[in-house]
């Protein structure tokens, strides 16, 4: 369960290292959680034209929270994306 960038406003941001195959059938996402890693964690899509769409928002968060994750995503997510590529090219290569 890799981190993805640092914590933001009590906010943790992840990808699950097993959910990714090479017949992926989401969008690149990142989940968000309060504090820490949760299995129920918002889940926010980065889709292929670059917009983003909340997937669910499974940890309850609040208007406010899920506004500045939005925007946290938004303004990180070009590193979100290579660290996708990333995490998961090594991931796959290794299994």
């Amino acid at each position: 369960m890799p981190k993805v960038l640092m914590d933001y406003l009590g906010l943790v941001f992840f990808f699950w290292s097993n959910e990714f195959s090479g017949n992926r059938l989401e969008p690149i996402h990142v989940h968000i959680s309060r504090g820490k890693q949760e299995q129920n964690a918002t889940k926010v899509w980065i889709k292929p034209d670059g917009s983003l769409e909340v997937a669910n928002n499974n940890s309850c968060l609040s208007k406010k929270e899920l506004s500045a994750a939005l925007e946290y995503i938004e303004t990180n997510k070009n590193d979100i994306i290579a660290e996708w590529y990333r995490f998961f090219s090594f991931h796959e290569l290794t299994n």
